[in-house]
């Protein structure tokens, strides 16, 4: 399994569609980063669910899953299943969020999700942060729209078996849905831990990446 680190991280940026995709997401990549980086800081942003119960539950949630770490959340109202109808509203909100910060990795969801709202926001994401490290994660769903990834985090057993824990403990408006249990997500971990010779893992799409493999620039370039 070939490797690269991205060097030292001090500035995330992390966004959602709907309350609960950050978690679902990365959730995992989240808490080993906040673990292991005390004082990290996390800007965050989610598109809907602003002024309800799971704004709240969004709150609670990313605090347990970013420890120690500088976050700030930001969490509008657009309507759930309703972004491409609010586009101007939900590139404002993407412009406003890279006006107040600078970071080192952004984790967004995939170009090529299922759900429109997952699907406009991450089309939104290269419009503003437009030289960064893009992230895309999956969140499993009935739309069976999962592909073959491109980049892993591993995750080590007990940050796996937090990332779950945490998911139910903190998202009870989320507990009727089928798909939304423990094993589906675990499960999902365990499948992407095996393609990348980990126990679990979490997996990312990458649509643009610059190398740096001590290669200096082409005069000509």
């Amino acid at each position: 399994m070939i490797r690269l680190g991205a060097g030292r991280l001090d500035r995330i940026v992390a966004v959602g569609a709907h309350c609960d995709d950050i978690a679902i997401g990365a959730g995992g990549t989240l808490l080993a980063m906040c673990l292991a980086r005390p004082g990290l800081r996390v800007d965050t942003l989610v598109l809907s669910g602003g002024g309800s119960e799971r704004e709240q539950e969004e709150q609670a949630a990313l605090a347990a899953f970013c420890p120690d770490a500088d976050l700030r959340l930001t969490v509008h109202k657009l309507p759930d299943g309703r972004l491409p109808a609010h586009w101007e509203e939900a590139k404002a909100a993407v412009e406003e969020l890279r006006a107040r910060t600078e970071p080192d990795l952004v984790l967004a969801p995939r170009t090529d999700d299922a759900h429109q709202d997952h699907r406009g926001l991450a089309r939104l994401i290269p419009t503003a942060f437009r030289d960064h490290l893009v992230l895309g994660y999956e969140i499993v769903k009935w739309d069976g729209d999962l592909g073959r990834p491109a980049a892993y985090q591993p995750l080590p057993p007990e940050i796996a078996e937090q990332k779950v824990r945490l998911l139910q403990e903190h998202y009870p408006s989320q507990r009727h849905r089928p798909w939304y249990d423990r094993e589906a997500f675990l499960g999902l971990a365990r499948i992407r831990g095996i393609e990348c010779h980990e126990r679990y893992a979490e997996a990312f799409a990458v649509t643009k990446l610059t190398l740096n493999l001590g290669v200096e620039p082409c005069a000509y370039c």
